[in-house]
């Protein structure tokens, strides 16, 4: 079986750093492109979600053309009958029959009538809709106007540090396999948990990189020596010397 090898603390601490610095490169160029993904995502999502109301408005005319076509069909049927009907009084044979007829008469003008209203109160709705329709189609322009000028300056970005930012994610992993699986495990928990992503910082006028609260003096010889890892026990980031960051170049 193969010796695993093990690596000083030294080693250790440079592989985390060289880790680190490659980070923070990544992090520089996500700056760049600062709030523009988010912004771009949510105007798109936003153009998304009105477009879907249009669909549900054209559902809702759909269906109120189809209310309409059979209020205009019964209104047709509706005045045939009433045709028929006053031509069937010439021809009645008693006041009965008469009033019977004239009762039908009576119903199918209701009828006309009724069904006029409906198609008038449609078409008002349909008008309104449409209204709104125009009003939403209006806000996609804008939203779109504003979304093509947020994706020019996002793609300017990307195109001018895509480059980099690829070869540095090359590096990345590269780095991330010369870190003791722990340590990369801790690495990546610290770093996650701050917004400036510094997992790794180093002892600056006496205090710590991350948080800047003061490091006592035998504590920062231990950190001079690199026997041992040492985190700050205020803020929980690795910490190190500033001669060994100083050593450690992409």
């Amino acid at each position: 079986m193969a010796a695993v090898k093990e690596f000083s603390v030294q080693e250790k601490l440079v592989s985390v750093i060289t880790l680190q610095k490659i980070d923070s490169k990544i992090d520089e160029i996500n700056k760049l492109r600062g709030e523009l993904p988010m912004e771009v995502k949510d105007l798109e999502d936003e153009i998304a979600g009105l477009q879907t109301r249009i669909n549900n408005i054209d559902n809702e005319i759909e269906v109120i053309n189809q209310d309409i076509a059979r209020k205009q069909n019964a209104q047709v049927e509706a005045r045939e009958l009433l045709k028929k009907y006053e031509k069937q009084q010439n021809n009645v044979k008693n006041s009965r029959e008469f009033e019977a007829i004239n009762k039908e008469i009576e119903l199918q003008e209701l009828e006309i009538r009724a069904c006029e209203k409906k198609i008038k109160d449609a078409n008002a709705e349909k008008v309104e809709q449409e209204s709104s329709k125009d009003a939403i189609k209006a806000m996609i322009a804008e939203k779109e106007e504003v979304l093509k000028l947020k994706q020019g300056e996002l793609q300017k970005i990307i195109a001018e540090t895509e480059k980099e930012e690829s070869t540095l994610l090359v590096k990345r992993e590269k780095a991330a396999l010369d870190v003791e699986p722990r340590l990369l495990l801790s690495y990546n928990k610290i770093r996650t948990s701050y917004r400036n992503g510094l997992a790794v910082v180093p002892v600056e006028r006496d205090s710590c990189g991350g948080c800047f609260n003061v490091i006592p003096p035998q504590r920062q010889s231990d950190i001079r020596l690199r026997k041992k890892m040492i985190v700050c026990e205020h803020c929980g980031r690795i910490m190190i010397d500033g001669e060994l960051n100083e050593s450690v170049n992409l």
